[in-house]
């Protein structure tokens, strides 16, 4: 499937900015990176402009650099290439989500030891996906890290493949099992007790967001990460941005107080790049139509994609390292 280039308002110039920095290309050589994106929200049970974070994102990059002084990491000798947007059906929500698995099948075959990258849209991208990834790879076990308020095991016989279902679509479907997903960030009012049945029922990990603060969130990921190594051949992560509080993330659909920090979600997924299996990730669910002037919530957003970049870039510079021994 051809994917549709974005459009950038930038000049390619040399720098040392993020938008300097990623490559525009339909067919990049020997990327480390591959980035593409799903602007879908006709899907979300709510109304949302989730579709709209996409080009959001990428206006984004122009206010962040390449060098991560915490870390004291450049990542500009890291390949990043965006092939840009799955392009969508104007009505037929099952035909773009159709596009979706196959342009995930068709990147996942392409680019198969390489990290892979969607941007969404609502999280019903995440079934289309994860459903194209195990078709690239059909004899291997998928794992999945799941990042989030909720549990997203709605029936989609009663709401078809919205935002609310992927998880159970991709349980009944014989996609994933149960006891391969770890949802970690759980927490207050926002799951009925059918839902958490429903995840009970069939083997789902679910961490509160309190037992992971408690525990730690960097010492959670590893061990979630250290039981599915053992258990599967790919960890798909998926990161629902609503799983941060409405306080430093306004600009998600179903935003709620109590939930992660900044921070935390920051030191998640830093550990989540260093992790050899997790080759595969989405970020969904914002919408920038709500988001503040300064648009928070978005650079929340980008600075989260670097930290996975982050993640990535110092294992190849520790394999580096120790190769050179």
């Amino acid at each position: 499937m051809k994917l549709v280039q974005p459009e950038w308002q930038w000049k390619k110039e040399q720098g040392t900015g993020v938008h300097q920095w990623i490559e525009q290309n339909t067919s990049p050589e020997n990327p480390d990176v591959v980035l593409f994106t799903a602007p879908i929200s006709r899907s979300s049970i709510s109304v949302s402009g989730a579709s709209q974070y996409p080009d959001a994102f990428r206006r984004g990059w122009k206010g962040f650099s390449v060098y991560n002084l915490d870390e004291n990491i450049d990542l500009s000798t890291l390949q990043v290439t965006d092939l840009g947007d799955v392009p969508m059906h104007t009505t037929d929500i099952i035909e773009s989500h159709r596009r979706i698995e196959a342009a995930a099948e068709h990147i996942s075959t392409t680019y198969s030891n390489k990290h892979i990258c969607l941007i969404g849209g609502d999280h019903s991208v995440t079934a289309c996906s994860i459903r194209g990834v195990q078709k690239a790879f059909p004899n291997e076990k998928i794992g999945i890290i799941q990042l989030d308020t909720h549990l997203d095991v709605r029936d989609p016989a009663e709401l078809g493949p919205a935002n609310g279902t992927p998880i159970r679509q991709l349980i009944e479907g014989g996609i994933v099992e149960g006891k391969h997903i770890y949802n970690i960030g759980l927490h207050g009012f926002f799951n009925a007790p059918e839902l958490v049945q429903y995840a009970n029922a069939h083997g789902i990990h679910m961490i509160t967001l309190r037992a992971a603060r408690k525990q730690g969130i960097i010492q959670t990921i590893r061990e979630v990460m250290e039981a599915l190594n053992e258990s599967v051949d790919h960890i798909y992560v998926t990161v629902d941005m609503d799983v941060l509080d409405i306080s430093v993330a306004p600009g998600v659909p179903a935003s709620t107080p109590g939930g992660m920090t900044a921070y935390e979600l920051f030191d998640a997924l830093l550990e989540i790049g260093q992790a050899e299996k997790a080759k595969h990730i989405d970020f969904v669910c914002l919408d920038p139509t709500r988001d503040t002037l300064a648009q928070a919530t978005v650079k929340i957003g980008v600075y989260t994609f670097l930290q996975w970049l982050t993640g990535i870039q110092l294992i190849r510079q520790r394999k580096g390292s120790n190769s050179n021994d």
